[in-house]
C-alpha cells in the first residue's frame, strides 16, 4: 500500500504542477482564479502528505488516507474525460495525458492495495 500512495501522491502532485500551467481554475471555476487554486492546493497537499505518513507508520487512519488519496488520482481522469468530452483545449500535451491517466492507473491500483491490507490486517 505505502508504495502505491506513494506512486498516485507523486502523481497527483505533478499533475497540480500541470495544472498550474493549463490554469485549471478557469475550467473548474474556481473562485478567485488562481488564488483559489492555490488555496485548494494549500488544503489538499498537506491532507495527501499527512496521509502518506499515515501510511508509512501503519496508524488506524492509513486505510482511510490511502482511500482519499486513490479517489483523488481517479477523480482527476473522471473530470478531465469530462472535459476532453466537452472540447476543452488544456491538457492535450501527451505528457499530460500520459499523466492523467497514470493518475486512474495508479489510484485503482492503490485502492486494490488498500483493501488487500486492511483484509491482512
Amino acid at each position: 500500500m505505502e508504495r502505491s500512495y506513494l506512486m498516485t501522491m507523486i502523481l497527483l502532485i505533478i499533475h497540480q504542477i500541470d495544472a498550474a500551467y493549463w490554469q485549471e481554475w478557469e475550467m473548474f471555476l474556481i473562485p478567485g482564479g488562481i488564488q483559489g487554486f492555490l488555496v485548494f492546493n494549500i488544503v489538499i497537499i498537506p491532507i495527501v502528505l499527512f496521509g502518506y505518513k499515515s501510511v508509512i507508520v501503519n496508524d488506524n487512519r492509513a486505510c482511510k488516507y490511502s482511500y482519499f488519496c486513490a479517489a483523488l488520482g481517479i477523480f482527476t481522469f473522471i473530470a478531465h474525460l469530462f472535459f476532453i468530452l466537452l472540447n476543452y483545449s488544456q491538457f492535450t500535451l501527451p505528457l499530460s495525458i500520459l499523466i492523467i491517466v497514470l493518475c486512474l492507473i495508479s489510484g485503482v491500483y492503490q485502492i486494490k492495495q488498500t483493501l488487500t491490507f486492511s483484509k491482512a490486517v
